[in-house]
């Protein structure tokens, strides 16, 4: 008997642990490494997920694995008063390599935190309440992060913070607006804006946004929208916030992915690829809306708000991404992945588009490529496969919308291993049509 089956693991599982959304593998993860995790009967499985698309480096790696002994041992956690070298030197760090503008940085935990006090900067520093996000959007499930996530999670739990507004997302292979055959986000992004108009009370505080939206199904912002995007916040007053969790530090193939376009917000998030798999987030803003926040008394406390331990994780990352050349292989292996997936939307009708940049690539799974129907049993079907033969694979499943593969290995996977995942891919795909 496999020893994924375990009676008692699982018996102890469905009696203590509290089931938060979709549902566990049948599998029992004993350990990981590199782009691989190892279940229970020592099976490796390709991690083309990153983790919850975090491990940019891959798992164990044995650089964060000292840094996190030597702070274990040495200086892990403080009083949320005092300070450490960690603390300094990683804003430091992150004010050097974020775009211009953006030098001081608050240090927390995870990406819906990190929102969270973006969010609550905003509001103080403009003196307004109302907040825009996209309609596929996912910034987190505390209280003013999960109200402007509208991806998920909306249903059963009463009223979401007042002033929380969506517009439609600027998706090019299923585009709400166009003009002669060619999506027009221009158009698009200006009828929104005047339907928010409409409904504010004149108290717009910031616009949270994903320069790729991840859950929202890899949609990639074209080219020129940040910029207009930006333009639209600055004429009403608003701050825009960017919420790069998953497109931060090198995925997209630049250090920050709103560098594509030359625009700089007014307050970054960065959470998930920062701490490389460990928890950590930081906010990043301009000294000037700094100063604002704090002369209007701004209060976050959190328990583990400036800890040393993740401080000094989140500098090793930084310095192998850059010593390495993370960035550039992001670029390298993305193209040949990608490559290697448009191969395959060339031999099945099933696969509708391959979008994303870098190493955030989507593979959105429909009945056939020229009527765009979604097929969530097919991508269902497929995640199985994948997983029965040794690759995990995540599936966003959107109404309107096929089931969607987020595929974002980390930075450090070899030509060999995206050759093992697309194989497989390929493999499950053919079974399952």
């Amino acid at each position: 008997m496999s020893k994924n089956a375990d009676p008692d693991f699982w018996a102890r599982a469905r009696k203590h642990l509290v089931r938060y959304g979709g549902v566990f593998e049948p599998l029992i993860i004993e350990r990981a490494q590199g782009s691989f995790v190892y279940d229970a009967d020592g099976r490796a499985i390709l991690d083309f997920t990153s983790g919850q698309m975090s491990a940019i480096l891959g798992h164990g790696n044995p650089e964060i694995s000292e840094v996190v002994a030597h702070h274990v041992g040495n200086l892990d956690h403080l009083f949320s008063g005092m300070l450490s070298r960690p603390v300094v030197d990683l804003a430091s760090e992150l004010a050097r390599l974020a775009p211009a503008g953006l030098e001081r940085s608050m240090l927390l935990t995870t990406g819906g935190e990190a929102n969270e006090a973006a969010l609550r900067m905003a509001k103080l520093a403009t003196g307004g309440w109302e907040v825009v996000s996209f309609a596929q959007s996912w910034h987190g499930m505390t209280a003013a992060a999960a109200s402007a996530t509208y991806s998920a999670g909306r249903k059963g739990y009463g009223p979401p913070t007042v002033g929380s507004f969506a517009i439609p997302v600027p998706n090019a292979y299923r585009p709400a607006f166009e003009r002669n055959g060619t999506a027009d986000w221009q158009a698009e992004l200006d009828y929104a804006f005047a339907l928010v108009d409409q409904q504010s009370t004149g108290n717009l505080a910031a616009f949270l946004a994903e320069p790729i939206l991840s859950s929202g199904g890899i949609i990639e912002l074209p080219p020129g929208y940040l910029a207009a995007l930006k333009r639209k916040c600055e004429e009403r007053g608003m701050l825009l916030i960017l919420d790069e969790a998953q497109t931060g530090v090198g995925r997209t193939g630049l250090m920050f992915a709103c560098e594509r376009d030359g625009v700089s917000p007014d307050i970054l998030t960065l959470s998930k690829t920062l701490g490389a798999g460990l928890p950590l987030s930081a906010v990043v803003t301009t000294a000037d809306i700094e100063e604002r926040c704090h002369e209007r008394k701004f209060l976050f406390y959190t328990t583990h708000v400036s800890d040393p331990l993740p401080a000094a994780v989140g500098l090793k990352v930084l310095e192998i991404v850059q010593r390495d050349g993370l960035v550039a292989r992001a670029v390298e292996a993305g193209n040949m992945l990608r490559g290697r997936l448009e191969a395959l939307q060339q031999r099945f009708d099933c696969i509708g588009d391959v979008r994303g940049r870098g190493l955030l690539l989507g593979m959105e799974i429909v009945a056939d490529r020229w009527s765009k129907q979604p097929a969530p049993e097919l991508g269902d079907r497929i995640t199985r496969r994948c997983m029965e033969l040794g690759l995990s694979m995540n599936i966003v499943q959107l109404p309107g919308m096929g089931g969607v593969f987020r595929i974002a290995p980390p930075l450090t996977v070899s030509d060999d291993e995206i050759d093992l995942g697309v194989d497989i891919l390929e493999r499950a795909i053919a079974e399952c049509v």
